[in-house]
């Protein structure tokens, strides 16, 4: 009886031992689990890749560019204004403010950056800028050659320059290089002739031969665009065919190819007040307008009526 006794106190003190150890057991299991989860859980929220990611997106934020200055230019609306907007955010990211300002004819922006209203200007090609200096007494300078404007020939009440009527009126610019310009162009599509030597000092006075007796009406080169539904043709400067809402390569009957010697006399410069050539802005400036950034923009903006000069 006795042996019984002490055999069912054993069992039951064997049985409250193991039940106590496999609570032990399930209870440390658990525990680990817990941690494991907690562990993998904080694992996966914060990587060392994401918080490497965080500090470099943070510092890149916190990080300004150092401000270096403002850089003022004078610039007619299309396409230079537009091509100076697409350089703004380059500029920026070295530290430049571009301030642009918009004009809408060809002398006050040569006589702001001769007063020293403004660091440069962007509008005009070499053959302008040098017949401005020597009428006006200017003293400017060009400190860079980024694009060409073809000139072109544009319908007006005529539609075909082959068979013009006698008398036709067609409007040109009357500024002294652009006119030239376009008396030349006139002469290589076989409307007039010009005399020997001319060249681009060429006015309506050194017309040696008009066999259709076209009537010529001289307008400052802004002007020309707004006669196009009075006369038989135009001859438009790029910029202001472009504000008309034209083309060189869709819309004109006649342009100036871009292998020509036009393209490498008129191309368009930043000009500056001489004294000024080494204004660290305006280097910077004429630096990006040369970046294949902005090559691509002038191309893909303008397709063929504006040309990056590559000389």
């Amino acid at each position: 009886m006795k042996k019984k006794v002490v055999a069912v106190i054993l069992t039951a003190a064997l049985a409250a031992g193991v039940l106590s150890a496999c609570g032990s057991t399930q209870e440390s299991g658990a525990q680990e689990g817990a941690a494991a989860e907690t562990e993998s859980a904080a694992q996966e929220e914060t990587p060392a890749e994401t918080e490497s990611a965080a500090q470099e997106e943070t510092a890149s934020e916190t990080e300004s560019v150092e401000a270096k200055g403002t850089i003022t230019v004078a610039a007619t609306s299309v396409p230079h204004a537009e091509i100076l907007e697409a350089a703004k955010p380059i500029l920026a990211q070295q530290g430049w403010d571009l301030q642009v300002t918009e004009f809408q004819d060809y002398v006050q922006p040569n006589e702001v950056v001769e007063a020293g209203d403004f660091d440069a200007n962007y509008f005009q090609h070499t053959p302008y800028l040098n017949s401005f200096n020597e009428e006006k007494g200017t003293h400017l300078v060009s400190v860079g050659e980024i694009h060409y404007e073809p000139l072109g020939i544009y319908s007006g009440t005529g539609a075909d320059l082959a068979n013009i009527e006698d008398g036709a009126e067609v409007a040109i610019p009357n500024d002294t290089t652009n006119e030239a310009r376009a008396l030349l162009l006139l002469q290589d599509n076989g409307l007039i002739t010009l005399k020997e030597g001319a060249g681009i000092e060429a006015t309506v006075n050194d017309i040696a031969e008009n066999p259709h007796n076209i009537k010529f009406n001289e307008l400052e080169a802004a002007q020309v665009s707004r006669v196009l539904p009075e006369v038989a043709f135009v001859v438009l400067n790029g910029n202001y065919a472009l504000e008309a809402g034209l083309n060189a390569q869709d819309d004109a009957l006649a342009i100036e190819t871009s292998d020509s010697e036009a393209a490498k006399t008129y191309v368009n410069v930043i000009v500056v007040k001489e004294g000024n050539e080494e204004n660290e802005g305006v280097k910077a400036l004429v630096d990006v307008l040369k970046s294949d950034e902005i090559k691509q923009f002038i191309n893909d903006t303008y397709q063929g009526s504006v040309v990056p000069f590559e000389g």
